[in-house]
């Protein structure tokens, strides 16, 4: 598998909508910019190589660390990661690359059955279990632990390499957890676990549908477990084989320190982890960067009122609120549990981007797909796309047809990455009945009147960054969404959008109870009160705000500490 490293340096996006966003007017020249490597990265995966023998593998040297990247998801951040450490990476390209390795990282990304594909298709599969079965340092990271055990059943049963006895299998959404299970959660960690020693009780960042499940058979690997729903394996260890289920390269500055330990094993003192007070899957609070071209090119934040990004200026430009690398590595330093994906290689949380994610055909009429976009993402540094206008569209002819063709953006992507890494962004406005009766679409009665004192509204769709309604409703895009393989929801409200006068309580609670995967709650907050409201009053997973946090107005640390005092679990 050829996997030259990746450039450090990501295309920049040139303009956005709701989410950091690239639109669809640059997404030509952000894959110009690398098509033709990700091309041949994928030629080269699928022709054998000669098998190679080293008397001395320069991996094997304290400062380089062999990564297994077999051409699916966002490694950048592992890749980061490491550097930050002061490694060295080297790729894999042959078999013989894994049996010389002196320490090798597997950050599995996407679903089970690709990536088995992979594996066993360039003989990868048969050398990683050599490798692993001589005991020597090895680190798998989410599906990278997934495809230790014998077979998942996620678009299986797919058999794994079968190290480890157990199924993986997807939770049980019927409890009352949502899936997939995002977010930062707590970890039970068993004595002797190495890497772990100063996890303590902090949370650590998990995104993933599908869980291996504790038995008698497997208990000797186990060293930690995670409450969600059931109790599952969150991370295992054997002699120097060990992985974990959550994303350390993910989880600040906690999750560092386990990629540290395993990199500097015998250099790193015992010591007592920081005291934390993780016990559950924490509520996210997330900065939103609005980022687009101003009138002079330049990529700046910025934030609509009701989505207008323009000064009410004479001169009326795009109002400009900082430089987005900037304002992100602030967030990360501030404990923003997400931020966007420009800044990925110094920020340790996830990144979400969004635009520009649908089938086109660029001025010289090559056409690209939904997936090879949203591939060029993820290979950019992004965890997740979020899916706007298109999502709507597929979502109405999902409805109208009853048919899953599979050629939707949603579920071409969820297919291939899992649908974890898939959102969608709705932007709903209202719309005021007097009545209920005789509507399609699903109507709430609500708890403020309209401005002519109606009691009922429904909420209708809009695309092309608000400015069309179409014929769908919020309540019913979700719910299409979610079948169609969305695994979170991105919920904006352009009444609210700008307004600092908190959440639109109805529509958050109207969407979150409709799904059993998780909802972002977006638009209108003003105080830290705001967040502590929705959290209480709805099932959202998570709330975002961007204006108050770019302006300085309520700080990230200030929401955290009024939501913890409030009862509230947060990552601190």
């Amino acid at each position: 598998m050829a996997a030259a490293p990746f450039s450090s340096s990501a295309p920049s996006p040139t303009s956005s909508s709701r989410l950091p966003n690239v639109s669809s007017s640059s997404s030509p020249s952000l894959l110009s910019l690398s098509r033709d490597f990700h091309k041949t990265r994928l030629q080269a995966q699928f022709k054998s190589s000669p098998r190679r023998n080293f008397c001395v593998s320069a991996s094997s040297l304290p400062s380089i660390v062999t990564l297994l990247d077999y051409g699916a998801g966002n490694v950048r951040s592992v890749r980061n990661a490491i550097r930050h450490l002061g490694f060295q990476i080297k790729d894999v390209q042959t078999p013989a690359d894994i049996l010389n390795a002196g320490r090798l990282i597997f950050p599995g990304v996407g679903a089970f059955a690709p990536a088995m594909d992979v594996l066993n298709k360039t003989g990868m599969a048969e050398a990683l279990c050599a490798y692993i079965e001589k005991d020597r340092p090895f680190l798998g990271i989410c599906l990278g632990l997934q495809l230790l055990f014998e077979s998942s059943t996620e678009n299986g049963p797919v058999t794994g390499l079968g190290l480890i006895p157990g199924v993986v299998g997807k939770f049980d959404a019927s409890n009352g957890f949502r899936v997939p299970h995002i977010g930062w959660d707590a970890l039970q960690i068993a004595e002797d676990s190495e890497i772990l020693d100063e996890v303590g009780n902090r949370h650590v960042y998990f995104v993933h549908s599908y869980r291996a499940m504790p038995s008698e058979e497997n208990k000797e690997w186990i060293s930690s477990t995670c409450d969600y729903g059931d109790t599952f394996i969150a991370s295992v260890r054997k002699g120097n084989v060990h992985a974990v289920q959550f994303h350390p390269e993910k989880s600040g500055d906690v999750g560092l320190s386990v990629l540290r330990r395993f990199l500097l094993p015998k250099s790193i003192p015992a010591k007592n982890p920081t005291e934390g007070r993780a016990s559950k899957l924490a509520k996210r609070v997330i900065a939103c960067l609005d980022v687009r071209a101003n009138d002079n090119g330049d990529l700046v934040v910025t934030k609509g009122d009701q989505y207008d990004v323009r000064e009410n200026t004479e001169e009326n430009e795009v109002r400009n609120l900082g430089k987005p690398v900037d304002l992100a590595g602030q967030y990360y330093l501030d404990g923003a549990d997400e931020v966007l994906r420009y800044t990925s290689e110094n920020v340790f949380v996830p990144l979400t981007v969004g635009g520009g994610i649908r089938d086109f055909t660029d001025s010289n009429g090559r056409y690209y797909s939904s997936l090879e976009v949203a591939s060029e993402y993820f290979r950019s540094g992004a965890d997740k796309i979020s899916i706007g206008s298109d999502a709507v569209y597929a979502a109405e002819e999902y409805l109208r047809t009853k048919v899953k063709t599979g050629k939707s953006s949603i579920e071409q992507i969820s297919r291939v990455y899992g649908n974890q890494a898939v959102v969608v962004s709705i932007d709903p406005r209202r719309v005021y009945l007097s009545s209920p009766n005789d509507l399609e679409f699903k109507a709430i009665k609500l708890s403020n009147p309209g401005p002519n004192g109606e009691e009922y509204a429904w909420y209708q769709c809009t695309v092309s960054g608000g400015r069309e309604g179409r014929p769908i409703g919020a309540n019913e895009l979700a719910k299409a969404v979610e079948e169609l393989g969305a695994g979170e929801i991105l919920l904006n409200c352009i009444d609210c959008d700008g307004q600092g006068k908190g959440f639109d309580i109805d529509l958050i609670k109207l969407i979150s109870d409709a799904v059993s995967i998780p909802v972002i709650a977006s638009s209108g907050a003003g105080a830290a009160e705001h967040f502590s409201e929705v959290f209480k009053k709805t099932s959202a997973s998570a709330a975002l705000a961007a204006g108050i946090f770019h302006r300085k107005e309520v700080p990230i640390g200030s929401v955290k500490e009024h939501l913890w005092k409030d009862g509230i679990e947060v990552r601190i």
